[in-house]
């Protein structure tokens, strides 16, 4: 029974060992990594931007999802900016 032990806490640590050792190549994504617009403008790993495909709009912040950078969509819609009566009145 001493030498089955043996046998299990050395396969344990060989795990445990492999384990860290690709905890620790994984690492934090690349700061390089940027996300592209459809009209070529790059967005870092987090920023929010306004996407229009295919006649709708929304927004999106940019991700990364297996090791990919992709956009996640955040809701409907962009925001707009609208003159309000007030703005007008001072001009």
């Amino acid at each position: 029974m001493t030498k089955g032990r043996t046998i299990l806490l050395g396969m344990t640590a060989a795990v445990a060992t492999l384990l860290a050792v690709s905890v620790a190549r994984a690492g934090p994504p690349d700061h390089d990594c940027t996300c592209r617009n459809r009209d070529g403008s790059k967005y870092e790993l987090g920023q929010v931007a306004c996407l229009r495909v295919d006649g709708s709009a929304y927004m999106a912040r940019c991700e990364m999802n297996l090791n990919v950078t992709t956009w996640k969509k955040l809701r409907d819609g962009c925001p707009t900016a609208q003159w309000s009566e007030a703005v007008t009145a001072i001009r």
